[in-house]
């Protein structure tokens, strides 16, 4: 494993708070970072990944915000449930930002299949959010944890291990990609394992894949009803003509942001430039009116309940 660097073990170090909170009969569990009254920001991960995954990031974003991680139900320390409809999903970001108080309409950011959850969320609930930053989530084809439990086999048969080595071994990125910072990997499959009398396993529920047929992304992208900025990886699934196509889909009213030299997972591949980017897309945003109309009427409000 590479050597962490300094600025990761402080990340890591860093005080934060875990809380759940039920959304319709699942216990949804989340980190929280930062001090409240902060403008809110509220960080949901990829397919068969866990709020784990923002842990080194949300630090160094906390200065400014109250930042929230989840872990969607069917991830990380969540409960499962029977079916994991987008919308659920949805409901269950929104429940987070209400539960942790925040006193503002917060931003959400979402990678991957998360990016698809946060578009839902601001279908649904836009006048109640301030934004919502997509990464590396391409609109034109399923998210690819999606595409790997319907046809591959990372996600359908889960093993068991005797020992968290030997689990560890076989953790791999899907979609599968190289990755020079392995203390970031490594951060984050640790993170992905439960103990149990049986041995270890993935905390993930393989059914997340399996039991539902989501309404097609790109018909509700154009509904979104909050501003909305694009990061696309230099080497990642959102390809030029995807990110030009999604642009168009947003009636041209969103940045489209390049990570250079990442691929999909862009966040352990370049942590430090993926916070830059958040930061500045973050600052603009605070010293600018948006345009997308949904937005010019709404002023702060308190969070409420989810409807």
């Amino acid at each position: 494993m590479s050597e962490a660097p300094r600025w990761f073990v402080e990340a890591v170090s860093a005080p934060h708070r875990s809380a759940f909170v039920d959304v319709e009969g699942c216990r949804i569990h989340y980190l929280s970072f930062g001090d409240g009254g902060k403008p809110g920001l509220v960080l949901v991960h990829g397919g068969a990944a866990h709020a784990h995954w923002w842990s080194f990031l949300a630090p160094l974003l906390a200065s400014d915000y109250r930042v929230l991680a989840l872990d969607l139900s069917g991830h990380g320390d969540s409960g499962r449930r029977e079916a994991y409809p987008r919308e659920t999903w949805a409901k269950e970001v929104m429940a987070v930002a209400a539960h942790a108080g925040l006193e503002r309409p917060p931003i959400l950011v979402g990678h991957s299949m998360g990016g698809f959850v946060c578009i839902a969320a601001a279908s649904l609930f836009g006048e109640r959010l301030a934004g919502a930053i997509i990464l590396d989530s391409p609109v034109r084809r399923p998210d690819p944890e999606a595409e790997e439990g319907a046809r591959g086999r990372a996600f359908r048969n889960p093993k068991t291990y005797a020992t968290a080595e030997e689990a560890l071994a076989h953790y791999r990125l899907v979609p599968e990609q190289p990755c020079e910072n392995r203390y970031l990997v490594d951060h984050v499959a640790r993170h992905s394992l439960r103990h149990s009398q049986e041995g270890f396993s993935w905390k993930f529920d393989p059914e997340i894949f399996r039991r539902f047929m989501p309404r097609a992304i790109h018909e509700i992208l154009p509904t979104v009803r909050c501003r909305v900025a694009l990061f696309r990886a230099q080497h990642g699934l959102v390809t030029p003509d995807i990110g030009a196509y999604m642009y168009e889909l947003l009636d041209r009213n969103a940045p489209v942001v390049e990570i250079p030299e990442a691929h999909h997972h862009l966040m352990l591949d370049q942590p430090l430039a993926v916070v830059a980017a958040l930061r500045a897309i973050l600052a603009d945003w605070e010293h600018s009116v948006p345009l997308r109309p949904a937005l010019e009427a709404t002023g702060p409000t308190r969070l409420g309940s989810i409807s």
